[in-house]
């Protein structure tokens, strides 16, 4: 399988024959796919039980260099070209990664979709890009709650402040409005009991016929970190045990 040059994408294959599709680890905002995945042993896990795994870094982040195009549309087309020519691939995403999951469907053959940590609404709609930008050249902490938390997000150590207010501005561009029948694979919903980002997220899975939602321990970090996460979505992928 060729991969763009464009996209950084970590390849992790089973040691025998595989038993499934590829599975897809699609990674959160201002993250890469080693921290939120590889770190986590979501791959180890994956591989055990005989799967292939892809785990690209989003465009502006880990070592993903910005691309021209920072909307939705332009970035599931990359990941469509990472993934390459197959059957199937199931695809597990986390906050970011989920939302841009959800457009994956129409792009790719599908088979089964985890989305973890998923808003239901825009989350940087009401961002103040300009003001992040100015904390990460120096200025002030931005009043606006939201904004300083993104403040704080796009200069943590190792990020690109530039590149991910650019990837804030596409996403801006095509903002997320779920809608019924945009998904019609099987699809599991996965969620923080105590995560403010994903509130809501159980007005999503009348869209999705035959969806269902699983809460687990956490916050939004701790969620995508703990063991629950990954259980419940190994299990739906026949990756793991009920």
């Amino acid at each position: 399988m060729t991969l763009p040059a464009s996209l950084a994408v970590r390849r992790f294959a089973p040691s025998g024959p595989p038993a499934g599709p590829p599975v897809l680890l699609l990674h959160g905002f201002a993250s890469d796919g080693h921290t939120d995945w590889v770190s986590t042993g979501w791959p180890g896990a994956l591989t055990a039980a005989g799967r292939p795994v892809l785990v690209p870094d989003l465009p502006g982040h880990g070592s993903s260099p910005v691309l021209a195009g920072t909307t939705p549309k332009a970035v599931t087309g990359e990941l469509a070209l990472a993934v390459g020519e197959v059957s199937e691939v199931d695809v597990v995403g986390y906050s970011l990664g989920a939302r841009l999951a959800w457009e994956l469907p129409a792009l790719l053959p599908v088979r089964r979709l985890v989305l973890g940590g998923l808003s239901p609404h825009e989350p940087f709609g009401a961002v103040d890009v300009e003001a992040a930008l100015a904390f990460a050249g120096g200025g002030k902490l931005p009043a606006d709650p939201l904004t300083a938390a993104i403040a704080r997000m796009i200069t943590a150590p190792g990020r690109d402040p530039a590149a991910l207010a650019q990837c804030i501005e596409g996403l801006r561009r095509e903002p997320f409005v779920p809608r019924a029948g945009t998904v019609a694979v099987s699809t599991r919903f996965v969620a923080g009991r105590d995560d403010p980002v994903s509130a809501g997220i159980e007005t999503l899975v009348p869209l999705v016929p035959g969806s269902d939602l699983v809460l687990v321990p956490g916050d939004h970090g701790g969620a995508l970190r703990g063991a629950s996460f990954r259980t419940a979505a190994l299990a739906f992928l026949g990756a793991g045990r009920e």
